[in-house]
C-alpha cells in the first residue's frame, strides 16, 4: 500500500493528492507491472530452461509444432507476480473487491502451479488429475459466490443484469451461487484451452482485459454510471487499478510469448487470468458482456466441445482439430495469421461491448 503512504504527504506537499485518484494509480500499476516483466522475464526464461521446466509437445499436433518442444514454461508466475506486486503498491487493499480479485489470482494460479509442477518436477503429463482440478476450481469459485451471497453490502450482488437494458435485473437468489461458479471455473479453463499458441491467449486477454478496465471505471463512478444509465457499483472503481495491472502484465509477458515464444505461461498462467476475468465480471454484474467480451474464449471452448460430442456420437469430427485454432492451422493458415486474425476478431468483441452501455 505505497500510495497510501505518499496520499498521506500530501498534508506536507499538494502535488502528492494526485495518489488519491483512480486513474493516476492504474497508470502506474500498468507501467509497475509491465517494468516488472520486462525486467525478470529474461532471468525467469534462463531460470526454467536449467530447471528443465520445458513443453512437451503432443505428437498428434500440428507438425509445425514440435519445434516448440523444449521451450521454457510456467511463465505466468511472472504474470501473477507482477499483477500482485502491482497491486500491493498501487491499489487500495482495504477494499473487499481488490482482495477478492487477489484471491482469485491467487488460488487458480495456485492450482494450475500444482498442475504445471506435476508435469514438470514428477514427470506425469497428465499433471494434476481432471476431477481434482476441477474439484478444486469449484471449490475456490463456491468461496467467492458465498461471499456475495452474504455480503449485505451489495444490494446488487445476487441480481443478473441483462445487457443493452438498465432496469432488467434478474434476482437468482441462491441459484446465483452456482451460476458465479460456472461463469469463473469456465472462464477460466477457457482461457486455458485457448493457450495453444504462442500469444494468442496473452493477446487475447490483454485486450479483454482493457475493455473490462473501461466497464470497471464506469460502473465504479457515479457520474458516469448516472450518465450511461448503468448500475452504479460502489467500491468497484477500484478495480480498475486491479485491471491496469492484468493489462500491464499481458503486455509485458506478451513481449516474450509472442511467436516465436520464448517463454510459454503455463497453466499457472492460464488458469489464473481466466479465474481472474470470471471474478471480475461477477463483481461487476458483466456475466453475460463476458461472453462477448471473450468471446474468442468462448468459441474455441464450444469448439472442442462441439468437437468431443461428434465424435461420441457419430465417430466423425467437425473440426480438422480442436480446440478452434488448430483446426486453421491444419489448414495451412501460418500461425502468426492464426493469432492475429483471432486477435482483430476480439478487439471488434471488445469494443462491441463497450456499446452495452450507450445502447439502453
Amino acid at each position: 500500500m505505497l500510495y497510501k503512504l505518499l496520499y498521506s504527504l500530501n498534508e506536507y506537499y499538494s502535488p502528492f493528492n494526485v495518489f488519491r485518484y483512480i486513474t493516476f494509480r492504474t497508470a502506474l500499476a500498468v507501467i509497475t507491472a509491465l517494468a516488472i516483466c520486462f525486467i525478470f522475464a529474461p532471468w525467469l526464461i534462463e531460470k526454467l530452461k536449467k530447471m528443465h521446466y520445458t513443453q512437451n509437445v503432443r505428437d498428434d499436433g500440428p507438425k509445425t509444432h514440435l519445434g516448440k518442444a523444449g521451450t521454457p514454461t510456467m511463465g505466468g508466475i511472472l504474470i501473477i507476480t507482477a499483477v500482485v506486486v502491482s497491486i500491493l503498491l498501487w491499489g487500495d487493499l482495504s477494499n473487499k473487491y481488490i482482495l477478492i480479485m487477489l484471491l482469485s489470482i491467487l488460488g487458480f494460479g495456485l492450482i494450475g502451479f500444482i498442475d504445471d509442477y506435476l508435469k514438470m518436477v514428477r514427470g506425469n503429463p497428465k499433471g494434476l488429475r481432471a476431477w481434482y482440478k476441477f474439484s478444486a476450481q469449484i471449490v475456490l469459485a463456491l468461496i467467492i459466490g458465498l461471499f456475495f451471497y452474504y455480503d449485505p453490502g451489495d444490494k446488487y450482488a445476487l441480481k443478473l443484469s441483462i445487457p443493452f437494458f438498465k432496469t432488467w435485473l434478474i434476482d437468482m437468489g441462491k441459484f446465483y451461487i452456482p451460476f458465479a461458479i460456472l461463469v469463473i471455473v469456465g472462464s477460466s479453463n477457457a482461457v486455458n484451452l485457448t493457450d495453444g499458441i504462442d500469444g494468442l491467449a496473452i493477446g487475447l486477454v490483454g485486450i479483454a482485459t482493457l475493455a473490462n478496465g473501461a466497464l470497471v471505471y464506469i460502473s465504479g463512478h457515479s457520474g458516469f454510471a448516472q450518465y450511461l444509465n448503468v448500475l452504479f457499483l460502489p467500491g468497484t472503481g477500484e478495480l480498475t487499478v486491479f485491471c491496469g495491472a492484468m493489462f500491464g502484465a499481458s503486455l509485458g509477458f506478451l513481449w516474450y510469448n509472442s511467436y516465436p515464444a520464448e517463454v510459454f505461461m503455463g497453466d499457472v498462467g492460464s488458469l489464473g487470468l481466466g479465474g481472474a476475468l470470471g471474478t471480475l465480471a461477477v463483481i461487476t454484474k458483466h456475466e453475460i458482456v463476458l461472453a462477448l467480451v471473450g468471446g474468442i474464449f468462448v468459441i474455441e471452448t464450444f469448439s472442442v466441445i462441439i468437437q468431443v460430442a461428434s465424435y461420441k456420437m457419430t465417430g466423425k469430427r467437425v473440426f480438422k482439430m480442436a480446440p478452434l485454432h488448430h483446426h486453421f492451422e491444419l489448414k495451412g493458415w501460418p500461425e502468426p495469421k492464426v493469432i492475429v486474425r483471432f486477435w482483430i476478431v476480439g478487439i471488434i468483441l471488445a469494443l462491441l461491448s463497450l456499446t452495452t452501455f450507450k445502447i439502453r
